[in-house]
């Protein structure tokens, strides 16, 4: 099984609280795929404040489905209940709970606030939150853990979800947005870069591409 990534937040800060939760749950029946389906409830609860307005509350949901989100690993760990399964259902529940905590603090900014191209700046920041999540994925596994270090690990999932819960509770979506959407993009055209340098030290950036490897 792949070795756990930690990013900033996440490491300082999130598993301060995740790590004795998952201890507490872990003399429990709870399992790590409800702890998963509840991070995305979470998630989907602060996605509703949004669009009805309650920022605040929309943000420290955000803070807390990244809290929740670190204790589902943990816990499979501790009970002996890790899974390829249980590892593909949190990666793409985060996905879609990515895109609706951007698309709800977008909405609110489109409601709250009087910037110009906020829609622009939402889909920007998606586009970039998506793509710094596949362009981990894509890369084989030996060289994934390239991405967890220095730079190329600046927009990782625990640092992007801290910035959208400081910009929704200090009421500056927009520019929340247009950080994420910026850091987001950036990142990913570095790793682009910097693989294609790597690799080409290597000699291996011209391999013909198999039918297994490309992307559905």
């Amino acid at each position: 099984m792949e070795a756990v990534y930690d990013g900033y937040i996440s490491k300082y800060a999130n598993r301060k609280a995740s790590e004795p939760v998952a201890r507490l749950l872990a003399k429990t029946k709870i399992t790590p795929n409800q702890i998963t389906w509840a991070a995305f409830g979470i998630a989907l609860l602060s996605f509703i404040s949004f669009i009805f307005g309650h920022n605040i509350i929309g943000g420290l949901l955000v803070q807390l489905s990244s809290i929740v989100d670190g204790i589902d690993g943990s816990l499979a760990r501790l009970k002996g209940m890790t899974s390829t399964f249980g590892g593909f259902l949190d990666s793409v529940l985060d996905r879609y709970a990515d895109i609706l905590i951007v698309l709800g603090l977008t909405w609110w900014s489109v409601s709250h606030e009087t910037y110009p191209g906020i829609w622009l700046a939402g889909f920007l920041a998606i586009a970039g939150t998506i793509c710094v999540s596949y362009t981990r994925a894509r890369i084989d596994s030996n060289h994934r853990h390239l991405f967890d270090k220095g730079l190329k690990s600046l927009a990782s999932r625990d640092i992007r979800l801290f910035l959208i819960m400081l910009g929704a509770v200090t009421g500056q979506a927009y520019f929340c947005l247009i950080v994420i959407a910026a850091l987001t993009n950036l990142i990913v055209f570095y790793r682009l870069v910097y693989m294609y340098r790597y690799l080409g030290q290597k000699g291996d950036q011209s391999e013909p591409a198999s039918p297994s490897s490309q992307a559905p």
